[in-house]
Order: structure tokens, then C-alpha cells, then sequence
């Protein structure tokens, strides 16, 4: 027996998707969103000069459910340097799945495009719902030893987790290919089978999707929803430029007071500025600026505020806030190796990934899709991540335009610790690629590229190998991680007022895919903080 391989594309369909995309590769306008919220505005003038309980900045995974969550009890800003997802195809439709990857700009595109010092290109969400409105949609939670490690209320976790899932989270319907997979995964040993399941477990599993049986996509910028809308303004198109500190007489700590934020197509010279509220006259208690721009973003939004060693930033003539080391600091990516099996490009339709194989006790995650390569063209491919990468790198700033991309340097597989463990999971990856079932249904004319997978190879091979090929899987974390500026309760040393509720508060990728913890994470802090109100308030 032997399978077809991929859907395909006919010219007509090929013809319709080209002109659409170069309609709508961008985000688009506000006017033309359907369904657009009313609590959304790019208006500035809405949002400047005034004062709210919450300011969160960035409009990402972490950012939606913890706006909503705090939105129950108080007033939240929420601003957002891209546009809306809602209504644009290139977000939602299935079909389009990595488009948005395709093409990108230095200021529009739904993704920003940057490329490490390392040389490796990789991409952040520029767009409400962040990430999750750009990647694969894969869910899948973290371990148990992720929980714990990081101290967080187990049920409360639970708890939070399910809310997210009520509202996004979907049983895939899987493809040919993803069944394929499943079965090759199997066949090279990493099992059981734990069919489907969203818990972080050994073995092969079917996890969750945010894509519906419709083929829609669902991103965190639906759980709004969940909050009271009435409470939460969301400004898009608006980059934020740093932070406003104030002294309010409590020692020599400063205190975080508000925003300064400009349009993100204009000047970022001619800035507004939005503000916390002051505490109510039978209160002290003041609300915070949380940064929730993301491993990129929040760490250099922290930078160009002052809070940063001087030698830094006296290069950029930016005042001192707070003299801090840890900012920028113990930068990771997951390494990971692709192995791409089409000879020749084809005009399949694209597919995200459904199935994962987890091995070698965690520290293997290996996965499966059809990806674009340009707008007319995809490959597929199966690719391994290193789960639990020893090597670092850090953060800073090239300019003073928020807009643009710091520099960033992971140093990929600095570590021998971590060319030995590629060496280890390119095996296991090659195993995976020669098991029947994928054999089976590529046939004899689609083979691995040799260049990826040696006939036979040395640990001294297999680690030029890894050296000379090695990607990301755009799972990036650090440069603000708890205990290293940032305290348990997400709040930044020797700064009131200011918190970081992200991916850069992470020291590894929790999970086969960050994006269920990330989605939690938001919730799961936005209840803490609700709580803590409540307990200094009574």
C-alpha cells in the first residue's frame, strides 16, 4: 500500500491565494477588521493623558488572558504595537498557515523577522494574540517538575490551564502526514502510545490545537472575552518607548508611574503618555506597568527605561534608573535540526504540527509539519529540539527606536555538554526518518537530504552536523528570569510598581510548545494579583 503524499494545490487555487496575499500580507486596516471590539481603538488621542489601574504592555500570549483576568476588578490598558487579528484571514485560516512568515517588514508585517548574532533567523509576533497568532498552534502543558521548580500553587495552575482550554483548545482531526508520524514515532521506540493528551508525558501523543474543526484559528486575544470589557481599552498600532518613573517620597526606590508610547507607523519622537492611577483616598495601594512584550521586547523596554548597568547604556545617552546586571541575561533558544524530505519544493497546502514524540527523558521533543518556503512553495519535514540547551547568551540594546530589534546572541551549542546531546538526538531523528511507516509513505523518490542525514556518521560528524545546521524552533526565553531581577511574585528588584509577566521570566521552554504555559501564565498571574489587592486592601 502506499499513500498519497500531501494535499496539493491546483494553479487556480495557487493563482487566488498570490493575488489575496498581496492584498493582505499586512495587518489590516481597523475599518476593514470584521468584528471589531469595541474596547479596541488605534486612536491615541483615546488613550493619552489618561490614568488606569493596570497598563500592560505588549498584546501577546501572556498579555490577553492577564488583562482580562485583572479587567474583573479594575481598569486595564493594554497597548499593542501591532494591529488586530480578528477578521484577517492570514491569522485565521487554516489554509494560510505561515504566511504571515513569508514576508515580513521592519515596522507592519504581522511577524518581525530578526537574525541572532549567531546567524540564525527567527521571528516575534507583531500582532494582538502575539505569537499565538502566528505559529502552529500546538498545546500541550508543562511538566509537573516545571511547576514545581517554579514555586507556582499547583491547583491554581490546574485551574488556570482549564480556563484557557475551555475557551481555545481543540481535539486536530489528524492529516495523512501527521499520521504518519505518529506511527513512525512509535515504530523508533519513543513510546507509549499516549494518544491524545495535553499533559507533558514520555512517549508519543495527538496534543491540543488551537485550530477548530472549521479550520479556524483561536488566539489569546479571544480570551479578552472572558474579562469585563467594559474595564480593558486595547491600543493597537502603538509601540511603547519606555517607562515614566516617579519618586513618591518611600525611600530611594523608584516607582513606575506610567508609559510613554508613540503610533507605530509615525515618529517615535512625538509621544503620548498614559498613566497608573493614584491610590483612592482610603487606599495606598498602587497598580502597576507590567511588561508582557515578550523575550525580545519586555527585556528591552526594561533597557531603554534604565535599568541596566551604566557602561550599557551611556553608549545611548540613557539616564540611570536602577543600576542592574541581570537585565538581557541568560538568553535561550532551543537548538533544533530539520530534516526536509521533498528532492524538489511542491504546492502543498501547509500544516501545522499535531503529534509529538517525547524522549530520551525530556530532552527530546521532535515534531512534524508542511511549511512555506515562499508564497508558492512548502516543504515537509520533521525537526528535534533540544529541551534543555546549556548554553546562554544575552540581550542589548543596537539603538533607541523600540520599534526595531535589539541584538541578541544565544550561542547555540557553545556548550559540549550540547553537541553532545544534538550528536544523541539527530540518532533518534534519523530513526524516526527510516521507520517503515515514513519510508513507506514517501516512497523511494522523496529521501532525506544527504546533508542532513549521513548514511553513517561519527559523533565528530554528527557534531559538525549539529554546528552547521543547527535552527531555531522559536521557542526563545530569558533576559528577565525569576530570581535573576525578577522576584517569585513577578515584580522587578528595586523598582515599585513594575512587574514582568512573560517568556523572558522563564530559564527554559516549559513543555513540547511554551504557548499552553504562556496562555496560563497570564491567568494564573492576573489571579495572584487580584488577590493580593484584595488581602491589602482588607
Amino acid at each position: 500500500m502506499k499513500f498519497a503524499v500531501g494535499q496539493t494545490v491546483n494553479s487556480h487555487e495557487l493563482l487566488i491565494a498570490v493575488g489575496f496575499l498581496q492584498l493582505n500580507l499586512h495587518v489590516l486596516p481597523e475599518a476593514e477588521v470584521r468584528g471589531f471590539p469595541h474596547y479596541m481603538t488605534s486612536d491615541v488621542k483615546e488613550v493619552a493623558g489618561k490614568s488606569f489601574d493596570y497598563i500592560v504592555v505588549g498584546g501577546g500570549t501572556t498579555a490577553c488572558p492577564l488583562a482580562a483576568t485583572l479587567s474583573e476588578n479594575f481598569s486595564v490598558l493594554l497597548v499593542e504595537r501591532g494591529g488586530s487579528p480578528f477578521g484577517n484571514p492570514l491569522v485565521t485560516d487554516r489554509s494560510y498557515y505561515g504566511l504571515s512568515l513569508v514576508q515580513t517588514d521592519e515596522y507592519t508585517s504581522l511577524a518581525q523577522s530578526f537574525v541572532s548574532k549567531d546567524g540564525v533567523q527567527n521571528y516575534r509576533g507583531r500582532v494582538l494574540g502575539g505569537s499565538s497568532a502566528i505559529n502552529g498552534g500546538f498545546y500541550s502543558r508543562a511538566s509537573k517538575d516545571f511547576i514545581k521548580r517554579a514555586r507556582w500553587d499547583e491547583e491554581l495552575v490546574k485551574q488556570a490551564y482549564e480556563w484557557v482550554e475551555s475557551k481555545l483548545v481543540f481535539v486536530p482531526e489528524l492529516t495523512s502526514w501527521q499520521t504518519v508520524v505518529e506511527l513512525g514515532l512509535l515504530e523508533s521506540g519513543i513510546l507509549p502510545n499516549n494518544a491524545y493528551n495535553l499533559e507533558q508525558i514520555e512517549g508519543t501523543k495527538v496534543g491540543g490545537t488551537m485550530f477548530d474543526q472549521c479550520g479556524k484559528r483561536h488566539t489569546s486575544a479571544d480570551l479578552l472575552e472572558g474579562g469585563s470589557p467594559n474595564n480593558i481599552i486595547v491600543l493597537l498600532n502603538a509601540t511603547v518607548n519606555n517607562i515614566i518613573f516617579c519618586n513618591i517620597g518611600k525611600g530611594n526606590e523608584s516607582r513606575a508611574c506610567g508609559i510613554r508610547f508613540s503610533k507605530s507607523d509615525g515618529s517615535p519622537n512625538h509621544i503620548h503618555e498614559a498613566y497608573l492611577s493614584k491610590p483612592k483616598k482610603d487606599s495606598s495601594t498602587w497598580g502597576d506597568v507590567i511588561l508582557s512584550a515578550g523575550a525580545l521586547g519586555s527585556p528591552q523596554l526594561l533597557l531603554l527605561s534604565g535599568i541596566e548597568p551604566h557602561e550599557h547604556l551611556k553608549d545611548f545617552n540613557i539616564p540611570i534608573t536602577v543600576d542592574f546586571k541581570e537585565v538581557g541575561q541568560g538568553m535561550q533558544d532551543n537548538p533544533a535540526i530539520a530534516v526536509f524530505f521533498d528532492t524538489m519544493p511542491q504546492k502543498r497546502l501547509p500544516e501545522p504540527p499535531e503529534v509529538v514524540g517525547i524522549a530520551d527523558n525530556f530532552r527530546v521533543i521532535i515534531e512534524a509539519g508542511v511549511i512555506l518556503i515562499n508564497l508558492n512553495a512548502s516543504r515537509m519535514r520533521i525537526t528535534a529540539k533540544m529541551a534543555f540547551p546549556a548554553s546562554q547568551g544575552k540581550l542589548e540594546l543596537n539603538n533607541t527606536d523600540p520599534r526595531r530589534n535589539p541584538s541578541v546572541e544565544f550561542n547555540y551549542l557553545a556548550k559540549e555538554k550540547d553537541l553532545e546531546q544534538c550528536a544523541k538526538m539527530v540518532r533518534l531523528l534519523h530513526k524516526v526518518t527510516k521507520s517503515e511507516s515514513v519510508s513507506l509513505f514517501l516512497g523511494i523518490k522523496s529521501k532525506p537530504q544527504e546533508n542532513l542525514m549521513p548514511r553513517a556518521s561519527s559523533d565528530k560528524e554528527l557534531r559538525k552536523l549539529c554546528k552547521n545546521n543547527v535552527r531555531t524552533y522559536y521557542h526563545y526565553h530569558g533576559g528577565c528570569a525569576v530570581g535573576s531581577g525578577v522576584g517569585e511574585d513577578y515584580r522587578v528588584y528595586r523598582v515599585e510598581g513594575l512587574r514582568v509577566i512573560d517568556g523572558s521570566t522563564f530559564r527554559e521552554s516549559p513543555g513540547t510548545n511554551p504557548m499552553a504555559t504562556l496562555l496560563m501564565l497570564g491567568r494564573y498571574q492576573g489571579i495572584k494579583i487580584l488577590e493580593q489587592r484584595k488581602e491589602t486592601s482588607g
